[in-house]
């Protein structure tokens, strides 16, 4: 099975800022492309920082309300300092948390959650800048057309890694839900299944309804 990599769905090329663009050239790129951050980079295009409509906002959010009616801010020592700079180096948060190519789906989406991270800018073994990857490009694996997980499943999974038979497990896929009917030898066999079968690229989720003919896991009696 070949897993679709950050680099299958990353996006490129990439929109990019340089450290000492001014404020308002930060606003007018963000806007002419349509994106909500971009990586900030240096002088042998390595990425240094992100910088995202979040961080310019603290321009507004940090000064005081026109009207009075607001109280002023308090801002952290950090916060502060964004909230008066003026170029993306000042501007940015750093340092850039980034990816590689040939990672997964799976290490993409823990580093994006662990961090509470929106996008990663993408590097080469030389920390060049290659191109970006957000959340919606890593969902994008659930658009994957049934058929293609059945005859993955189908296929490469249950015939050629596991050479089972074809009337072994019958495979039913609905809007990524699958479905596994059968019975095989083992009972150790049933959750090595499970888990190939939700490590295939769009899967949602798994439901197994597959007996067995010999409990080799010392448990209860094997299903009839």
């Amino acid at each position: 099975m070949r897993h679709r990599t950050v680099g299958d769905l990353m996006t490129r090329p990439v929109v990019q800022a340089p450290r000492d663009m001014p404020f308002k050239e930060l606003v007018q790129l963000l806007t002419e492309h349509d994106v909500t951050a971009v990586p900030v980079v240096d002088g042998s295009a390595r990425p240094v920082g992100v910088v995202s409509e979040g961080d310019l906002l603290r321009k507004s959010s940090g000064q005081a309300d026109p009207s009075g009616l607001l109280p002023v801010p308090h801002l952290e020592a950090w916060e502060r300092a964004k909230a008066q700079g003026a170029k993306a180096e000042e501007l940015m948060s750093a340092p850039a948390v980034c990816a590689r190519p040939e990672w997964t789906v799976v290490e993409a989406a823990r580093v994006m959650s662990d961090g509470n991270i929106k996008r990663l800018p993408v590097v080469d073994e030389t920390d060049q800048l290659l191109g970006i990857i957000s959340r919606g490009d890593l969902l994008r694996v659930f658009l994957r057309h049934d058929d293609a997980i059945l005859h993955e499943i189908e296929g490469d999974l249950l015939r050629r890694t596991l050479r089972l038979a074809p009337s072994a497990v019958t495979v039913d896929v609905r809007e990524g839900e699958v479905t596994l009917v059968g019975s095989v030898e083992a009972r150790s066999l049933v959750p090595v299944i499970v888990r190939l079968c939700r490590g295939v690229d769009g899967v949602v989720s798994v439901t197994e309804h597959i007996a067995y003919g010999t409990d080799d896991t010392g448990g209860s009696a094997a299903a009839a």
